[in-house]
């Protein structure tokens, strides 16, 4: 799947684009783009595409995920990091506008792909459903990403013309869950394969469908759908690694037991790769030196104080969450010392060897099954069923080397996991929306500069200058 992405040739199709500082529209009756969409491996090479357009925008999640919450901060407090980590991000962020931007052309793609797909027969594209479900799996990611992130937003399900974009408002989240996110993950989960072989392995599969799905009815606070969908997961055989440390250590295979869906970066194919290394790694020349990482290092993401001291005797996850040194060869502690031009502390989670900046093989884990467990967890013990929530709870801290808990109240087992979820996912893109959809997001983050609105990011500047009319586009309250 990596090799695929860098290959196949997907220019014609989408650089059509009539306004890319919008959405990415290209026209509906234009004879060229039919004429690409014939064969089974035209659909395939469209399909890849669109996998293609999340590398782009998954670049940056770190920002939202980790950055916005409490469990990374920005020790050199520079540019957007900082905006992000100090809630005091402008409207006219430059990754506000490309976030917006990625997403549709990501839906835009998928958009374009169904609509074209649809009158296709069956006996030439012989892989129909199984491409339906891949682009309405990542139609309901990128729509289920961008209502976290942004609230209500445009609901684009057809391509459209230039004139038909203008008149677009924006939708309620709880229209865009239920006409657009659920319905294409229902449809997905029943198209696509429970595995892949060869170098298909990567693409969208139907145990990730369920359990994008059951995050969405976690996030609504629907445990009960939630419990059910999270459980057909535990079903679909998936397991934990025994090694904790073996799932960021890029030089194994990534689609292991625990592997569900990943965005995929591979090194050396052209653009290929991506900038977590670069960007997480110190400027600490003896410790750039030790992991072999060439090409630059800008010491972003790191682990404040607070993420050092939480973590349970003998967990062994927190070496390669936190980090403030390194061990050398010979078994010297070496550690960092923070300058006015460096950091003291970073993770390790996405430490590879990298020879050119921007250009990092490691994948950006967007579900494991580790996080569906803890999901599952959760999803018992607000039902009520708390002996069997701590048992899944369990199978997640015994793999972190920590003991069982059991006895628990159902109030105690919520905090529990919650804090399990920190322990086992930090630096991975959830911490933030953990905390927004738990409803404790303002009580934890009060402290660090948070407003009551702050919930959502602001709508981007150049999107509400364009639409220029805000009855159907207006900005996110306390934004303006």
């Amino acid at each position: 799947m990596k090799n695929i992405i860098s290959i196949v040739t997907f220019v014609s199709l989408f650089m059509m684009s009539c306004n890319k500082d919008f959405i990415d529209i290209a026209p509906v009756d234009t004879v060229s783009i039919d004429a690409l969409f014939k064969t089974d491996k035209d659909f395939n090479d469209a399909v890849i595409g669109i996998y293609g357009s999340l590398q782009d925008q998954y670049q940056d999640m770190w920002l939202f995920g980790d950055m916005r919450g409490d469990d990374s901060w920005d020790e050199l407090v520079k540019n957007t990091a900082a905006a992000m980590d100090n809630f005091t991000i402008n409207n006219d962020d430059n990754v506000l506008r490309d976030t917006w931007r990625n997403y549709y052309v990501t839906i835009s793609r998928c958009n374009m792909l169904l609509a074209r797909i649809e009158q296709a027969d069956p006996a030439v594209v012989k892989n129909k459903d199984l491409y339906i479900g891949e682009a309405r799996f990542i139609r309901a990611l990128a729509y289920f990403d961008m209502v976290r992130i942004f609230g209500d937003v445009q609901m684009i399900t057809k391509p459209i013309t230039i004139e038909e974009s203008y008149t677009k408002g924006r939708e309620s989240v709880e229209k865009i869950y239920n006409e657009v996110i659920i319905p294409d993950l229902l449809d997905a989960e029943t198209k696509l394969p429970g595995s892949y072989s060869g170098s298909d392995v990567g693409r969208a599969t139907m145990g990730a469908a369920k359990s994008i799905l059951g995050k969405v009815y976690m996030t609504r606070h629907e445990f009960v759908k939630a419990e059910a969908k999270l459980k057909e997961v535990t079903t679909m055989g998936y397991a934990l690694l025994e090694d904790y440390n073996d799932l960021f250590d890029y030089m194994k295979d990534e689609h292991h037991s625990e592997y569900i869906f990943d965005i995929e970066y591979e090194e050396g194919l052209g653009g290929e790769g991506n900038c977590f290394t670069t960007n997480f790694t110190p400027k600490n020349p003896e410790l750039a030196e030790f992991y072999g990482v060439t090409g630059g290092q800008n010491g972003n993401n790191n682990a404040p104080p607070h993420l050092f001291e939480i973590f349970e005797p003998g967990d062994v996850r927190k070496d390669v969450t936190a980090a403030n040194g390194h061990t050398d060869a010979d078994g010297n502690f070496i550690p960092l010392i923070p300058t006015s031009n460096d950091v003291a502390t970073f993770t390790k989670k996405y430490m590879v060897r990298l020879l050119t900046s921007c250009d990092s093989r490691a994948n950006w884990k967007v579900i494991r099954y580790a996080d569906v467990l803890l999901l599952y967890a959760e999803a018992l013990n607000e039902n009520g069923k708390t002996v069997e929530a701590l048992g899944y709870l369990n199978q997640v801290r015994e793999r972190g080397g920590v003991d069982p808990v059991e006895g628990l109240s159902q109030s105690e087992t919520r905090d529990k996991i919650y804090m399990e979820r920190r322990f086992e996912l930090s630096f991975e893109g959830h911490r933030w929306f953990d905390l927004v959809r738990t409803g404790r997001a303002l009580e934890v983050m009060a402290p660090l500069g948070m407003k009551d609105y702050m919930t959502v990011f602001p709508i981007p500047l150049a999107q509400i200058q364009l639409m220029n009319d805000l009855e159907i586009f207006p900005q996110n309250t306390g934004y303006n």
